[in-house]
């Protein structure tokens, strides 16, 4: 990652081998990548920049989900709802023998998973990063039935007919020009992986006001998948949250910069 050398490791979880990168030194930040790509796709594509972060002093380390990326999963559509990455989550931070609260972040899935993995276990966490936050609630069903229905498709015609038309669906101004990738997940565990995504929401608005962490919430306009109301929602349920929504893609590449300094800000007193 730019001159900061990486270091892979890898621990097994519930019958799955769980691979992560880690690079630079100082204290512990992990993230939790999208759905259906990886940290390697989201380098390739260009969408976030993590180097501000590791020349701010610190650790980074980012890991594939089960059945994305390096990582191995099984065709079980309950390991990949929100809950059960979340535990993953937490099982990697006991495989890294954090003691203290560490900062996490998430985008799009990821959120889904950093969030429930905080409401589950508050005193791991430290502040949190969510990005692009998904559907949520009442925007949640008709994600999921047009998850199910993706599922059905691949299942049917296979993976290779449906990438080829949801490659053409049209995307946010803000990500227009972001290159698209097939899916990382194998066509044997691809319709389990939506169906997982299809069963998840996220945690209840009550629950995520109990979280009383400093978070930052970005976000960018016109996303179906993406809404801006979920954003909002968080930001304004999350008892310290700071909302930025881009519109442009240059503004979007300001986003590791704005993470950098929020993550090294004088941490806050203990809530």
């Amino acid at each position: 990652m730019g001159r900061h050398a990486v270091r892979e490791g890898r621990f097994t979880r519930r019958g799955a081998d769980l691979v992560y990168d880690d690079a630079g030194s100082g204290p512990l930040a992990v993230y939790a990548h999208g759905g259906l790509v990886s940290p390697a796709v989201e380098d390739r594509m260009g969408l976030f920049d993590w180097l501000p972060l590791l020349d701010a002093g610190r650790r980074l380390v980012r890991y594939d989900a089960r059945a994305h990326g390096r990582s191995t999963g099984e065709p079980v559509d309950t390991d990949y709802a929100y809950a059960s990455l979340a535990d993953d989550l937490l099982s990697l931070l006991d495989h890294l023998g954090t003691a203290e609260p560490v900062d996490a972040m998430g985008a799009s899935m990821g959120c889904g998973t950093v969030l429930h993995a905080a409401v589950r276990a508050p005193d791991r966490f430290s502040r949190l990063v969510l990005l692009v936050p998904p559907t949520a609630w009442a925007t949640r069903g008709a994600y999921a039935r047009a998850n199910r229905a993706s599922a059905d498709a691949i299942e049917r015609e296979g993976a290779d007919e449906w990438w080829a038309a949801r490659r053409n669906e049209p995307r946010p101004a803000a990500v227009a020009g972001v290159p698209v990738f097939p899916p990382t997940p194998a066509e044997r565990v691809l319709p389990s992986v939506l169906r997982g995504l299809a069963l998840s929401d996220l945690p209840p608005p009550a629950e995520i006001a109990a979280l009383r962490r400093p978070a930052l919430v970005l976000a960018w306009a016109d996303d179906p998948g993406h809404p801006l109301s979920t954003a909002e929602a968080l930001a304004g349920s999350l008892p310290y949250a700071g909302l930025h929504v881009s519109r442009t893609r240059a503004d979007i590449r300001t986003w590791g910069e704005r993470v950098a300094e929020f993550l090294t800000r004088p941490s806050p007193p203990a809530p």
